[in-house]
């Protein structure tokens, strides 16, 4: 008898400090928002007025993949030779190695810069001392024009992605705050990620684009499924506010991590994967780690308060 009074005494002090402080919980989600809005404002004036940075796909340029006879390279040699050669005629270059998780060996070199395909190939070809041919690599080329419109027509397919997913969201919950911590975690789910990617200086391909547009559906399930369980007058019988929010949790937070522990060994392990699939499933892990935060802190702190706002105990 003394262990179950034990038991309990430990459960409802867990209530107490949960009902006490969870507003305290809402803060870091509302600081970490505000800081990746700051820098993106910064990063925006500091790079050109663009919000991101753009690989040859969004802006135009030539990309070559060279996937064989790579195991003979001296990559950082490789580098310094085609940034001088490339530097001379007044263009940047970009290269990123691909390696083999287990033995560190060199699978494939990327190369992205915006001068033209027949330019960068010589200059490739001069440094290796061997022609690139469909066996061992890939080139592609795109013009500014049109990596600049697909662009375009990209971030308006988010843009509209995202404002007709919150009308969805007050037309299902019919109330003015509940809908707008939802429409503010599905935001904050985007944001961060996008700051952090622009803080580790990755440039974005038309799939990292896509990805983003993912994330406006992957971060509104679990904010959805909180905001149904409290709200809902049916679910309203199954307990006290604090056990259907917990019961929420639990289900939410299995669903993310389920789909973050598909993610993450398919970007750190599956190697010879294309760099676009890599961006995609970095910004998504990124995006699902935001959603823990947002939903799960943020979100439910406001349902939370709402709730007892409008005694739905």
């Amino acid at each position: 008898m003394e262990e179950k009074a034990n038991i309990q005494g430990q459960k409802t002090n867990g209530k107490s400090w949960f009902d006490k402080h969870y507003r305290l919980l809402m803060i870091l989600p509302i600081l970490i928002t505000l800081l990746s809005l700051v820098y993106l404002g910064f990063f925006f004036y500091s790079h050109n007025h663009e919000f991101i940075l753009k690989d040859v796909s969004l802006s135009g340029g030539t990309m070559i993949t060279i996937t064989a006879d790579t195991s003979s390279i001296n990559f950082e040699e490789f580098k310094t030779a085609l940034e001088e050669k490339t530097s001379l005629r007044g263009f940047d270059v970009s290269l990123r190695k691909l390696t083999d998780i287990g033995t560190g060996e060199m699978l494939s070199i990327s190369i992205e810069s915006q001068s033209g395909s027949e330019e960068l190939k010589t200059d490739v070809e001069s440094i290796l001392g061997f022609p690139l041919t469909k066996d061992n690599s890939s080139i592609e080329f795109s013009e500014s024009s049109l990596g600049k419109n697909f662009f375009n027509q990209l971030m308006i397919a988010l843009l509209i992605a995202f404002i007709l997913m919150s009308m969805v969201i007050f037309i299902m919950f019919r109330t003015f705050i509940p809908s707008m911590a939802v429409i503010f975690s599905a935001f904050s789910d985007i944001i961060v990620p996008l700051a952090i990617v622009d803080f580790f200086g990755i440039k974005l391909s038309a799939a990292g684009i896509a990805a983003f547009l993912m994330l406006v559906g992957y971060s509104v399930d679990t904010d959805i499924l909180l905001t149904t369980r409290a709200l809902d007058p049916k679910k309203a019988r199954e307990g006290s506010l604090n056990q259907r929010l917990f019961g929420a949790f639990k289900t939410g937070i299995l669903m993310t991590l389920t789909a973050l522990f598909a993610v993450l060994p398919a970007f750190f392990i599956v190697t010879g994967l294309p760099d676009s699939f890599r961006q995609i499933f970095l910004i998504l892990a990124l995006g699902l780690c935001a959603d823990i935060i947002y939903t799960w802190m943020a979100n439910l702190g406001i349902i939370k308060w709402y709730c007892e706002k409008k005694g739905m105990q």
